[in-house]
């Protein structure tokens, strides 16, 4: 069971068998290239089903949570040659798009990709953005 959102994504990543490294919040300094880094909790808002009467402390809190995944990849090669992974970015698309995130600590009701783009190369680096949302529990109070 993972801590956090990231962790979640991290897993479920990580299970889907894409062959590249997942960080919560981004690698250390000179981790090689590629990577995946998941960002959370870019916003956090009260689900339109959310359920429960308003101001019951007691009541389940639903919230739509919003995360960054980034894919960087090395561009090309030294001799020219691409290295890119083209099919990298549609894949994590896959996975993502639908998934219950079954190690997340609360209850996940579903996700959706919400949009995915490609930046410009800039120093031989290529990064894909994809924007996902989350419909699910909020942390219970501890």
């Amino acid at each position: 069971m993972a801590a956090t959102t990231g962790g979640a994504i991290k897993a479920h990543l990580e299970a889907a068998g894409l062959g590249i490294r997942v960080y919560r919040d981004g690698p250390a300094p000179g981790t090689a290239l590629p990577y995946i880094a998941v960002t959370e909790g870019i916003s956090l808002v009260p689900s339109v089903a959310a359920r429960g009467d308003v101001g019951d402390q007691a009541a389940d809190i639903a919230v739509v949570e919003q995360v960054q995944v980034d894919i960087i990849q090395q561009a090309r090669t030294v001799a020219g040659q691409n290295a890119e992974r083209y099919d990298l970015p549609a894949a994590v698309y896959r996975a993502l798009d639908g998934a219950r995130l079954t190690a997340h600590p609360t209850h996940v009701y579903g996700s959706r990709v919400l949009s995915m783009g490609r930046d410009a190369i800039v120093d031989n680096v290529v990064r894909h953005i994809l924007m996902v949302q989350l419909d699910r529990d909020l942390l219970p109070a501890t």
